[in-house]
């Protein structure tokens, strides 16, 4: 499929700039392309789409590291492989990885782990439902 690249379990390339309409499923969300949907009106509704989504550039060490933490307390993101032009039309200025949860930017790695170390990042995603304690 056109737009859609399955890099492994975990992780879809996603082309976001595509002319062709296409979706596809993976193991914890639909991901599909409009084709009059602009690059950032794409982002802007797979923000709002997905719980917890990280938007990160391919074999980005960071990405693994968020998506191992998010793991090891129970939540599954969608994970997003950007280009270097896609990256641009992150809403904000988005560090790569970026990572977004219940629709909000929280940034970076460091803020990321910032969540989790003051106790502040399971609250957020139980919140979102995300993860169910």
């Amino acid at each position: 499929m056109q737009g859609l690249h399955r890099c492994s379990n975990d992780v879809v390339q996603l082309d976001l700039s595509t002319t062709n309409s296409s979706s596809t499923s993976s193991s914890s969300s639909s991901l599909s392309i409009d084709v009059d949907e602009s690059t950032e009106a794409r982002i802007t509704r797979l923000i709002s789409e997905h719980p917890v989504i990280i938007f990160t550039r391919s074999s980005c060490c960071m990405c693994h590291v968020m998506k191992k933490l998010l793991a090891t307390i129970g939540v599954n993101p969608t994970v997003i492989e950007l280009d270097d032009h896609e990256i641009a039309a992150l809403p904000h200025p988005s560090p790569t990885p970026a990572v977004f949860i219940g629709g909000a930017s929280i940034g970076g790695l460091e803020s990321l782990v910032a969540l989790h170390v003051s106790g502040h990042l399971v609250p957020k995603l139980v919140q979102v439902g995300a993860l169910w304690v």
